[in-house]
């Protein structure tokens, strides 16, 4: 018996590196647990595409080049699908699309009045930015909420179709050093707006500040990596 107790082997443990995507996917999971709840993630998701929309139909009013406005009318209908399909969403749960979206009214309208550029290509950078950030944050939220999450990234997964607007912007930018300066110093504006807004969808004093950060960080890491690529397609520094 003692001979046998000698023999016996530690079971072999097979290590091996995590996948780049196993990580995101744990990083998304402990992110989850900072979700708000469902109601507040619907009714912000929803109302932030309406806000998209109507900023693009003001720029469509503004712009006297029928082209430009036919650009511009093709993003402000992507927003709008979006918009419905969570609306139609929020409706398949029994819930008030309006109620869930009234809370957030205020607060939104006044993050849409901050980015609003006083000029029509600072705008259309605005929607481009911001859409472009909190999309992204808005999906990586989404594995928190099960299937009603996965349907919301698919919604917001969807085309924008807002290649003629970069196209304009990126236009704009390459005619002149000094537009190119304008709007880079802007694009670089937006973001601090944005996290805020970003940040302060999350549920509040679920961990200690500390440990809240650190499972915040290496998502807006990411976010952010995927904005500067934004940035840098259209021939801005970020």
């Amino acid at each position: 018996m003692f001979e046998w107790f000698r023999r016996r082997r530690r079971p072999v443990r097979n290590l091996r590196l995590r996948t780049r995507d196993e990580l995101q996917a744990a990083r998304k999971v402990d992110f989850a647990a900072l979700a708000p709840d469902i109601d507040t993630y619907l009714g912000q998701a929803a109302y932030l595409q309406l806000g998209y929309v109507e900023t693009l139909s003001e720029l469509i009013a503004a712009t006297p080049e029928l082209s430009q406005k036919e650009s511009l009318s093709r993003a402000a209908g992507a927003a709008l699908r979006k918009h419905g399909e969570l609306v139609g969403l929020i409706r398949d749960r029994g819930d008030d699309p309006t109620a869930l979206m009234l809370p957030f009214r205020e607060p939104l309208d006044t993050f849409r009045r901050a980015t609003h550029g006083s000029r029509p290509q600072e705008t259309m950078l605005s929607v481009h930015l911001t859409a472009g950030l909190l999309d992204d944050f808005y999906r990586t939220l989404s594995a928190g909420y099960g299937d009603t999450g996965r349907r919301v990234a698919r919604i917001l997964a969807q085309d924008s179709d807002r290649d003629a607007l970069v196209e304009m912007l990126t236009t704009t930018i390459s005619s002149s050093d000094e537009w190119a300066s304008l709007l880079g110093l802007w694009g670089r504006r937006l973001v601090g707006d944005t996290l805020l807004i970003a940040r302060a969808a999350l549920r509040p004093h679920v961990l200690e500040i500390e440990e809240q950060e650190k499972q915040v960080e290496p998502v807006f890491t990411e976010i952010m990596g995927i904005h500067a690529r934004r940035m840098e397609a259209m021939g801005l520094a970020s």
